[in-house]
């Protein structure tokens, strides 16, 4: 897998990591699987307190961890200490939350000889999670807390190229108090994934990465008989209205669009505008994007991140080059990007139409497509016209209306007159093409969990 390190603003390799043994992914399984013998049997609330620790040690080294996103993905350095603060915050959601949401159930039962019938979340055991690079913290937090909370293990096989954030992270757990063995870090083969995924200590998998990925683990996943979740690409639409305020639209959509260099699942990537409105929107939108400064993501005045890779950015670019040979028009905007560094120009495409393949992807950097949509109806036409369904967003000068406009754009999440709300007490997840399941809040916390139930029934209840 190459785990290492590589520095996408200098292109220095910076650190390099062998893959896991065979024995050491074995070793693993083991110890992960004694873990929840124990950690299962813990009275919840001992559970939740070690959680808060693990909340107060992401603070507590926030500045000196938040430097590893940014070293090895390239993500602005104020926004890497954001997605520690995050992180920190869905731990805490746990904390306070958990207990109350895994409280039995007791059901409503139309018989009495029924008995007393209560539901409850029992954990399931030692659970998988394969996480991307976009959100190396962010990321491991939302399958993390959840699935401690419940009183599952967990082992992480994080991006090849934030090795360094992947040990952090486990180090902090570690260093909070928590057993060992509750999550483990392993640089581990496409093979050794296989093999961890058909162990029978092994009972799900969770992942978040591109529908390449996802269609492969929940293939394997699916012939193991073990439940997974699937978090996997989006092509956000941004529907802006005939009656939208303009000059705050614009600011949401430059920043929905270019926030962690335009590599977020769930930014603004297709922006979808009212004819009577088109033009303008354009014009304030090139301006606005063209006000992005790109450089050095520790430079506290940079406001355009590189891409995680030379060949992410690479990639990015020749997906606008097939754009235009099928006919698309590129507008390249702002000053150029600097040479150093995996950067992309910021680019805005227009004429895609639905015979140009383009048409239905999803650009992971700062590339974004517009629609020229007739009326409202057009609009949510073009927003439904996707093989994905993870986010989008609405703006209007009536919010009531922009809710009314959400709940016809098939999507897991939709937002009127905000880009994307990405908190510790939402929940997060999409339809179609962008996976399947949900993490965070209630529902993430029971994904891995058996619901069983328990019914007492008098003996000598009817036959």
């Amino acid at each position: 897998m190459s785990y290492k390190t590589v520095n996408p603003y200098t292109g220095e390799t910076l650190k390099t990591f062998p893959d896991a043994t065979d024995a050491e992914v074995a070793g693993a399984i083991d110890k992960a699987h004694n873990a929840f013998l124990s950690w299962k049997e813990k009275p919840i609330a001992e559970r939740l307190a070690l959680l808060q620790r693990v909340a107060d040690g992401l603070r507590k080294e926030k500045k000196e961890i938040a430097k590893l996103l940014t070293i090895e993905m390239g993500k602005l350095y104020s926004e890497a200490q954001g997605e520690v603060e995050l992180s920190a915050q869905i731990f805490e959601y746990y904390v306070k939350n958990a207990e109350e949401l895994l409280k039995p159930e007791k059901l409503p039962v139309a018989d009495p000889a029924e008995g007393q019938a209560i539901l409850v979340c029992d954990p399931l055991g030692v659970l998988l999670a394969i996480e991307p690079w976009n959100f190396p913290y962010y990321q491991i937090a939302r399958i993390l807390a959840p699935q401690l909370a419940v009183g599952n293990t967990l082992l992480l096989k994080h991006a090849s190229n934030v090795p360094q954030s992947a040990a952090a992270f486990e180090r902090v757990v570690l260093e909070a108090g928590l057993p060992e063995g509750l999550l483990q870090n392993l640089y581990a083969t496409r093979n050794q994934v296989e093999t961890i995924i058909n162990d029978p200590s092994v009972h799900g998998v969770a992942l978040t990465g591109s529908e390449g990925a996802g269609s492969v683990i929940a293939s394997q996943a699916g012939k193991a008989l073990k439940k997974c979740t699937m978090e996997l690409g989006g092509a956000d639409a941004f529907v802006v209205l005939a009656d939208a305020p303009l000059k705050e639209t614009v600011r949401w959509a430059v920043f929905g669009r270019h926030w962690n260099g335009g590599q977020v699942c769930v930014s603004s990537k297709r922006m979808i505008i009212d004819a009577k409105i088109y033009d303008d929107f354009l014009s304030q939108y090139q301006e606005g994007v063209a006000a992005l400064k790109a450089g050095d993501p520790f430079d506290e005045t940079t406001t355009l991140a590189p891409l995680s890779s030379q060949q992410a950015a690479d990639e990015v670019k020749d997906k606008v080059r097939q754009a235009v040979a099928h006919g698309a028009t590129a507008i390249e905007v702002g000053p150029k990007v600097p040479s150093q560094g995996a950067f992309v120009q910021p680019t805005i495409l227009t004429n895609v139409t639905p015979d140009n393949p383009a048409y239905y992807w999803e650009f992971f950097g700062p590339v974004s497509m517009l629609f020229k949509a007739k009326d409202e109806d057009d609009a949510v036409r073009i927003a439904n016209d996707t093989p994905f369904g993870l986010g989008g967003s609405v703006f209007t000068a009536r919010p009531e209306h922009g809710a009314e406009v959400a709940k016809r754009i098939s999507t897991g999440m939709i937002f009127v007159n905000h880009p994307t709300m990405v908190k510790a007490d939402l929940p997060f997840g999409g339809v179609r093409r962008s996976g399947f399941g949900r993490e965070l809040i209630g529902l993430g916390l029971k994904e891995f969990a058996n619901h069983k139930l328990i019914d007492i029934v008098d003996i000598n209840a009817p036959f």
